[in-house]
């Protein structure tokens, strides 16, 4: 019997201005390059009930930082998404996992970052949340995964062992910890 499904549209990414209004959408395979137009991402940071943070290393088939340490997990909303919505699919689809009290802790995190000849521009706003389930890493997304306190990630950030992403962001979370409701261990 033939395969009448449809083929998967290309991911696209939303483009955004300066001000971070979109601006326009594109391809992500074709985004992503040695001069990226800023867009929109997320990173998110993921606690179990005892506070420790799931680190995960980026797969080493991805195209933009591949085998880096990171946070728990990074994407982009597709146009029309909500990030929160985003936010959630990506947690499911690279981990197997749901996220409990979703929360915006840095709505205007920005950042640029080059490596391999690849640049990211992004306007990355930054959620916490609680995990639920136990992590299924899938391979072409995440390399490895593993439960760190919150202490050992910012001291690895201070080193330079993490995404620069992730060591941007790790001082900035660290000195709002009182407003995320709860202090990780």
């Amino acid at each position: 019997m033939a395969d009448t499904r449809a083929p998967a549209l290309p991911e696209q990414v939303v483009l955004v201005d300066d001000d971070g209004a979109p601006i326009g959408v594109a391809d992500k395979a074709t985004v992503h390059g040695p001069t990226t137009p800023r867009h929109l991402a997320f990173s998110c940071y993921g606690f179990d009930r005892t506070g420790r943070l799931l680190v995960t290393r980026r797969s080493r088939q991805k195209r933009t930082f591949p085998g880096v340490v990171t946070n728990t997990c990074c994407g982009h909303p597709a146009p029309d998404e909500a990030i929160e919505d985003a936010v959630r699919r990506r947690l499911a689809d690279e981990l197997g996992l749901t996220a409990a009290d979703l929360r915006l802790v840095l709505p205007t995190f920005s950042y640029r970052a080059s490596a391999g000849g690849v640049e990211e521009n992004e306007l990355c706003p930054v959620y916490v949340c609680t995990l639920v389930g136990e992590p299924r890493p899938r391979p072409d997304e995440v390399e490895s995964a593993e439960w760190w306190s919150w202490e050992a990630f910012v001291a690895a950030g201070a080193e330079g062992a993490l995404s620069p992403w992730a060591q941007l962001q790790a001082p900035l979370l660290d000195a709002r910890r009182a407003d995320w409701g709860r202090r990780p261990a």
